[in-house]
């Protein structure tokens, strides 16, 4: 899971926040590859070409005068407004002026396995739809997160941007001049006119190429028919439809199509509070982010994207034992192992929130929570999608022996925690989780499995729990084993159906969780001040826990008080449907955006919410 823990030092006071955008006023395109934020100025401020954990292209987000940019925007002042293209992943930005109104069709065509494949091409459509509007674009981009030197040339009606390692043509249907840097227009349109704006990755994959109104248009609509053929699969037409879809289509766009990777957000560094240190690189493929997803899209009907992560991950495990199992807790979307972890002192970060990473020193860590996550994942697609192969039962085989001889050790857990192993009750849930559905599978399916092994492993981790991860004093199951301090993540305990959701142990912990670590609700991960992880200063509450508070709610029979707080968690949602990692202290998005794993928690309490309801 792409949640962080680690680092030391203070908080900074940050940087004028009127050179940033909020993070949660920006929309997201993509073509399964990449992706681009787009501010609802009409700004690109974040763009990685060719692919998610590329270097930045424009990355403003992260430093507004060194990291580049892509504004496109009205040359009066004017209000905007943002939305999606019903069912799709084609985003509009409009503009209302005094004397019209205009809007950008911001999208990224979805390559075939052709050439066209390597294109990356981001087009962006504006039209005048009434009156008649001033415009200005300028294209300033600033290669491999803004160290790579650049020259800009203008090519009849396209403007060519090269460097060492990447090159990007920029064509337009309106004049473009040039400084040997960046390339700008200005520009007015009428009503009913338009203006087409394409940026390409060209080099000895891809020719360069224009793209006149007609072919913008037909471009237009092949996008759209692509993501509403592909979200026409969806099983869910419960109360929150617009909302789980828009849930589904993001996070089909943190899907690396060549792998079957899924990222765990597609941006870097976004900090979890303004002016301070918790920034981290998400553009990775975290084990449990990807496995609790397939949960997701499996309910929904997706199945495709299952069997994808399926092979993905089939090529990641490996038989020898390094230290943390067979699974990293986390690779890069083309399977690497080495993620180093660096900072780039240039940037000063997003609102001066430093420092900026790439890459990502936990990868190393153990975490045997992922290998519950795997497993039941594996599980739901055998049962929901298509029967595993017998390779894959040799794999599984294979990873839950070994989680028959490790379970019982410390790790760093599921928030990634950098100050020393401990002995977490999460970790020991999800191996029990790990055996139990292993063991469900080669039972109904006839599969071999040495089950009286597995099931000495499965009980014992039982016992465990209840024994050594149950409070008397607090009323509650805990964060650790013999401690008294609650934890979000003992939230998932019904949700697995480790404990029954109306046991009187379960019930007393939820109430305890409720006093103390919910606010309308919103939910802490833990109390810091309690359970000292090494950083200063506070933290926002977890969207993901803020879900699976609902579901255990749901779970519980508390369906009044479920839906009041599904219905205010709506609420925190920026203006699209998406949501970043955090909520802070005054309903402001932080940490990452979007994330996944928040997006696949959405869809599950609202899945059984509106099972529940009826």
């Amino acid at each position: 899971m792409a949640f962080e823990n680690a680092g030391f030092g203070g908080c900074g006071q940050g940087a004028s926040s009127e050179r940033y955008l909020p993070i949660a006023e920006h929309g997201l395109i993509g073509d399964l590859r990449t992706v681009a934020l787009v501010g609802t100025d009409g700004t690109i401020d974040w763009y990685c070409c060719p692919r998610f954990d590329a270097p930045s292209v424009f990355g403003s987000i992260l430093d507004a005068d060194r990291g580049g940019s892509f504004e496109l925007a009205a040359d009066v002042p004017a209000r905007t407004r943002q939305f999606y293209f019903p069912d799709t992943n084609v985003l509009i930005t409009r503009f209302f002026a005094a004397d019209g109104v205009g809007e950008i069709q911001d999208f990224m065509p979805i390559g075939d396995e052709g050439g066209e494949v390597h294109r990356h091409r981001l087009i962006r459509r504006l039209l005048c739809v009434r009156g008649s509007l001033p415009f200005t674009a300028r294209v300033a981009p600033r290669f491999g997160y803004g160290t790579e030197p650049h020259s800009a040339r203008l090519q009849g009606d396209s403007a060519l941007f090269v460097s060492e390692n990447l090159s990007l043509a920029l064509t337009a249907t309106v004049p473009l001049e040039c400084d040997g840097t960046d390339a700008w227009s200005h520009f007015k349109l009428l009503e009913g006119e338009s203006a087409v704006f394409a940026l390409d990755r060209v080099g000895s994959e891809v020719a360069q190429r224009g793209c006149a109104r007609r072919e913008a248009e037909d471009e237009f609509q092949a996008t759209v028919r692509y993501w509403r053929r592909w979200l026409s699969a969806s099983r869910y037409h419960g109360r929150w439809r617009e909302m789980v879809h828009r849930s589904a289509l993001t996070l089909k766009l943190l899907v690396y199509a060549p792998t079957g990777a899924i990222v765990a957000a597609p941006t870097t560094s976004l900090p979890e509070e303004i002016g301070c240190e918790r920034n981290w690189d998400y553009r990775y493929t975290w084990v449990r982010d990807a496995a609790f997803c397939i949960y997701a899209m499996l309910r929904l009907g997706f199945t495709s994207e299952a069997e994808a992560f399926m092979g993905f991950l089939s090529s990641c495990i490996k038989c020898e034992d390094e230290g943390t199992g067979p699974l990293q807790i986390m690779y890069g979307i083309d399977g690497r192992r080495e993620l180093p972890e660096r900072e780039l002192s240039h940037f000063e970060g997003y609102m001066g929130s430093s420092p900026v990473r790439v890459g990502n020193g936990a990868a190393t860590q153990l975490q045997l929570d992922i290998y519950g996550a795997l497993i039941d994942s594996i599980y739901l697609y055998d049962k929901w999608g298509q029967p595993i192969s017998s390779n894959h039962w040799d794999e599984v085989g294979a990873v839950v022996d070994w989680v028959c001889d490790h379970w019982d050790q410390p790790d760093e857990g599921v928030w990634e925690t950098r100050g020393g192993r401990r002995n977490f009750l999460y970790s020991r849930l999800m191996c029990w989780v790990a055996i139990e559905r292993a063991m469900r599978m080669a039972t109904r399916r006839g599969l071999p499995a040495d089950l009286v092994r597995w099931g000495r492993s499965r009980d014992a981790i039982y016992r465990q729990i209840m024994s050594r991860g149950w409070s008397a004093e607090v009323g509650a199951f805990v964060q650790q084993l013999d401690g008294d301090v609650l934890d979000a993540a003992v939230l998932m305990m019904p949700l697995v159906k480790f404990v029954s959701p109306v046991d009187p142990k379960w019930l007393s912990t939820l109430d305890a969780l409720g006093a103390n670590l919910v606010t309308d609700s919103l939910v802490h991960r833990y109390d810091v001040g309690a359970s000292p992880d090494g950083l200063l200063g506070t933290e926002g509450t977890f969207s993901i826990c803020s879900f699976w508070y609902i579901e255990a709610l749901t779970r519980a029979g508390r369906l009044e008080d479920a839906r009041l707080a599904f219905e205010k968690m709506l609420t925190y949602s920026n203006h699209l449907g998406l949501y970043a990692e955090e909520i802070g202290p005054t309903g402001e998005q932080l940490g990452n955006f979007p994330q996944a794993f928040t997006h696949l928690s959405l869809i599950s309490a609202a899945f059984n919410l509106d099972r529940a309801l009826g």
